[in-house]
Formats: C-alpha cells, sequence, structure tokens
C-alpha cells in the first residue's frame, strides 16, 4: 500500500498537532461536551491574544499621554508657585527699584529653567501698594504665569497647543531695617 504524498503530509500535520496539544496540555481530540456548531475552527485560534493587544494599546496609550500630560501641568505649578516666592523675596532685599525688578525677573527665569520650562513661556508682572515699592512696610506682589505645552507634540511651539495656563502670585512686606 503505497504512501501518497497528500497522506503523507495530512498524516504528519496530524502527528504535529497531536503533539502541540500535548505540549500546550490541551484536550487530544475535540471536546464531546460542546454543541455542534460551537466549535472553534482552526484559523480563529489565537485571536484573543490579537484583539486583547490591539484594545490595550487602543486604551493604554491614551491613558499614557494623559497621566504624562498632568505631570507636566503638575510640574508647571510647582514652578510658577516657587518662581513667583522667590522672586518676591529677592525684589525686597534689594536696594533699588530697577535693580530689584531685573534681580526678581533672573530669578523666575532661574527657578523655571530648574523644572524644564522655556523663558519665553513665562510672563512676570510685579506691583507694590505704595508709589515708592522698596519704602519700608511697602506690600510687593509678583505674579508669574506659565504656558504649559502639549508634551510630545511635533510643531506645538507653532501651533500654540497648551495643555494648561498657570498663574502664582507671591507677596513679601518690605522690612523696616535692612
Amino acid at each position: 500500500m503505497p504512501l501518497s504524498l497528500a497522506r503523507l503530509h495530512k498524516t504528519g500535520l496530524t502527528a504535529f498537532r497531536q503533539t502541540l496539544r500535548e505540549a500546550l496540555c490541551l484536550p487530544a481530540g475535540p471536546s464531546k461536551e460542546r454543541p455542534a456548531g460551537a466549535g472553534t475552527s482552526e484559523g480563529q485560534q489565537g485571536s484573543a491574544v490579537v484583539e486583547f493587544t490591539f484594545l490595550a494599546l487602543l486604551l493604554m496609550v491614551p491613558v499614557v499621554y494623559f497621566v504624562v500630560t498632568v505631570g507636566q501641568i503638575q510640574g508647571g505649578s510647582f514652578a510658577v508657585v516657587g518662581a513667583a516666592d522667590q522672586a518676591a523675596k529677592v525684589f525686597v532685599t534689594h536696594e533699588d527699584a530697577a535693580g530689584a525688578r531685573i534681580a526678581a525677573e533672573r530669578t523666575v527665569l532661574i527657578a523655571l529653567k530648574d523644572y524644564g520650562h522655556p523663558p519665553d513661556q513665562a510672563q512676570v508682572e510685579i506691583s507694590c501698594d505704595r508709589a515708592d515699592c522698596l519704602a519700608a512696610g511697602a506690600r510687593v506682589t509678583v505674579t508669574v504665569g506659565l504656558d504649559v505645552p502639549l508634551p510630545m507634540v511635533p510643531f506645538g511651539d507653532s501651533l500654540h497647543l497648551n495643555a494648561s495656563r498657570l498663574s502664582a502670585s507671591a507677596t513679601q512686606v518690605v522690612g523696616r531695617y535692612r
């Protein structure tokens, strides 16, 4: 009884399937408990892994992007609070108003740079409750604004896509004795 090539191929494929079932600890044959139309075809095996991977990517990428964006906003809020506080403290320690303003603006730029924000996204506003900002008892308020861009957006600078606009104010009183 000669074996045909097709029968040899089919026998080899059947043996391979049996070996694979044993390696994966699957039952040897088709299950008797399934209804007649509920069997899976060979082409659909493993499709759950593909669907899970696709859905995981589809759902996880926006979640990760949201977390990164919230982190950028949180870092920006720390930056503006620290910059405003330090700038107000620096302003009240100087002797002349022009030098105090320059020192306060530089302090804001340094504080924002420490948090990784470029100076072109910041605004600094300094106001006093008196005409002479450095008179004893004068209240100096420094307000720092910052535009936090969307992270990982190509051409985001040219499109001006911002995640948030943050601002913080700090007030210091000029001391009587310097």
